[in-house]
C-alpha cells in the first residue's frame, strides 16, 4: 500500500514533480540571507569595537595599578623602601609599576611622594638626599595637579616641601620652601580640617618654624583623630623632642615602630633621644637594632654605624668609635660626610695626624691616592651653616695645631668671608690666627739657618 505522505512519488490525479528539491532550495536561500545578515552585523560590531576579530592572539591579562599598589604597601610594611640590589623588589619599584599602569592616579602619586621622602632619610650624602627629595617634590606636585581638591594630596605635598626645606638641601631657598610647605598644609586643612595627616604635617612644619606651642596643639589633634598612624606618632615624637620631652618622644617613636617595625629611621630617632638623656646603653641598643634590620633586609645603610660612632665618641671610647665610622665608610667610601664624622672622632681623641688627611677630603676633596682611608675620589662638602663648625673650622684648627699655617689661613679667610659677623665663628678664627702668630714669633735657635 502506498504511503500518502511519500511526496517523492506520483500520487493522485495531478501529481507534482520534484517537490522535495523545491523545498530544499527555499531553505538554502533563507540560510544564505541569514548568514549574510549575520556577517554584516558582526562587521558593524567590529567597527564599533564591541566584538574582536577572529584569529587574534590569545588575550593575556595585565595587572592593574591597584595590585601594584597593594604590593608596594606590603614591601613598605616589611621595611623594603628601596633595595641596594637593583634586582631586588622594593616599595619604590612597585609604586613605579603602579604609575606605569595608571599614570593619572593621584593617590599613587601622593603615596609615592611620601615614600620617596622617607627613603631620603636612609641616604647619607647630601646630594643623594637632595636628588631623592627633588623626585618626591615632583611626585607630590603631580598628585596635587591631578587632584587639586584632595586634602591628603596637599598634606603630603606639605610634608615633602618641609623635608626639602632643610638648609643642607635647599640652601639659601630653605625659608622660601618652608613657606610653601606651610601654604600647602593650610590648604589641606581648608579642604578637610579633620585630616590627621594634614594636622600632623602642619605640626612638623610649625616645629621647623620654631612655633613649638602651636605645633603641640596640632600634633595632639592629629593623635586624637588617628591614633594608629605611623606619620602621626612620628611627628608627635618630633614635636615632643623639640620641646625637650625626650622620654615622651621615645614613647611616640616606639608607637610608630610598632606599626612599622622595620622602619630603621625610627630606631635612630629613639637612640638619639636616649643619647641626649645620656642613657648610652639603650641608645646603642636601638642603633644596633637598626643596623641588624638593615643587614637582614640587605640594605647598606651607613647611618646606624655613624650613630654608634658618635655615641662611643661621647663616651670617650674613640677606638671603637673610629671602627664604626670606618664600617660606615665601607658602605660608601665616597661619602664626604662620613669622612667628616671620622675626622671629628680623630680630633676628639687628639689624633691630629690621622684627622688631617680625612678632613682634607671633606674640605678640599681628595684623589684616590690622597685618600688614606677609603682609597676613593671624594668630592668636598660645600661651605654651609651645617659644615662650617664641624669640618671647615676643625680642619683649620688641626692645620694650625700642626703648624701648617700656610694652609690654615686660606681656610680661615674663606670662612670669615662668608660668616663675618658670627661671634662664635669669629672667636675660633681669631684663636687659630693667634696660634699661627705664636708659631711665627718663636725665635730661630742660634746656629740654625
Amino acid at each position: 500500500m502506498s504511503d500518502p505522505h511519500d511526496y517523492g512519488h506520483l500520487v493522485g490525479r495531478k501529481p507534482t514533480f520534484h517537490r522535495e528539491e523545491t523545498s530544499r532550495g527555499s531553505y538554502r536561500i533563507l540560510l544564505w540571507v541569514a548568514l549574510l545578515l549575520a556577517a554584516v552585523w558582526i562587521l558593524l560590531q567590529q567597527q564599533r569595537g564591541a566584538v574582536q576579530p577572529m584569529f587574534l592572539p590569545t588575550y593575556t591579562p595585565t595587572r592593574n595599578a591597584n595590585s601594584y599598589l597593594v604590593q608596594a604597601r606590603t614591601y613598605l610594611d616589611a621595611g623594603l623602601i628601596f633595595a641596594t640590589d637593583p634586582q631586588q623588589p622594593d616599595a619604590l619599584k612597585a609604586y613605579k609599576l603602579a604609575l606605569e599602569a595608571d599614570p593619572g592616579n593621584a593617590q599613587v602619586w601622593a603615596e609615592y611622594a611620601r615614600v620617596l621622602a622617607y627613603a631620603s632619610s636612609l641616604l647619607s650624602t647630601v646630594e643623594n638626599r637632595r636628588s631623592r627629595l627633588e623626585e618626591a617634590r615632583q611626585a607630590a606636585e603631580k598628585a596635587v595637579e591631578l587632584a587639586p581638591d584632595d586634602s591628603t594630596a596637599h598634606a603630603i605635598h606639605a610634608f615633602v616641601l618641609d623635608w626639602y626645606a632643610n638648609p643642607s638641601i635647599a640652601d639659601e631657598n630653605a625659608q622660601a620652601v618652608l613657606g610653601d610647605a606651610e601654604q600647602a598644609a593650610v590648604r589641606a586643612l581648608q579642604l578637610d580640617p579633620e585630616n590627621a595627616l594634614a594636622l600632623a604635617f602642619y605640626a612638623e612644619i610649625l616645629v621647623d618654624q620654631q612655633k613649638w606651642t602651636q605645633a603641640e596643639v596640632y600634633a595632639k589633634q592629629a593623635a586624637a583623630i588617628e591614633p594608629n598612624s605611623i606619620d602621626v606618632h612620628r611627628v608627635y615624637g618630633y614635636v615632643l623632642e623639640s620641646l625637650g620631652y625626650y622620654n615622651a618622644a621615645i614613647q611616640e617613636y616606639l608607637a610608630a615602630a610598632q606599626i612599622a617595625p622595620n622602619m630603621t629611621f625610627l630606631y635612630i630617632s629613639i637612640g638619639q633621644n636616649y643619647r641626649t638623656l645620656r642613657v648610652y646603653n639603650r641608645a646603642l641598643e636601638y642603633f644596633d637594632k637598626a643596623a641588624k634590620i638593615n643587614e637582614g633586609l640587605n640594605v647598606n645603610d651607613p647611618l646606624p654605624f655613624i650613630a654608634i660612632a658618635k655615641t662611643y665618641s661621647q663616651l670617650g671610647e674613640f677606638f671603637i668609635a673610629a671602627r664604626n665610622a670606618e664600617k660606615a665608610l665601607s658602605f660608601d667610601p665616597t661619602d664626604a660626610n662620613t669622612y667628616g664624622q671620622l675626622g671629628m672622632i680623630y680630633v676628639k681623641s687628639r689624633n691630629y695626624e690621622g684627622a688631617l688627611p680625612v678632613l682634607k677630603c671633606v674640605v678640599n676633596g681628595c684623589t684616590a691616592e690622597e685618600n688614606e682611608v677609603g682609597a676613593e675620589i671624594v668630592q668636598s662638602l660645600p661651605l654651609s651653616s651645617l659644615t662650617v663648625a664641624y669640618y671647615y673650622l676643625q680642619y683649620a684648627s688641626v692645620l694650625a695645631a700642626l703648624n701648617m699655617c700656610e694652609q690654615a689661613i686660606p681656610v680661615l679667610d674663606q670662612v670669615n668671608q662668608i660668616y663675618p659677623s658670627d661671634p662664635i665663628i669669629r672667636g675660633i678664627i681669631d684663636e687659630n690666627r693667634t696660634i699661627c702668630q705664636g708659631f711665627n714669633l718663636i725665635p730661630t735657635p742660634a746656629g740654625n739657618p
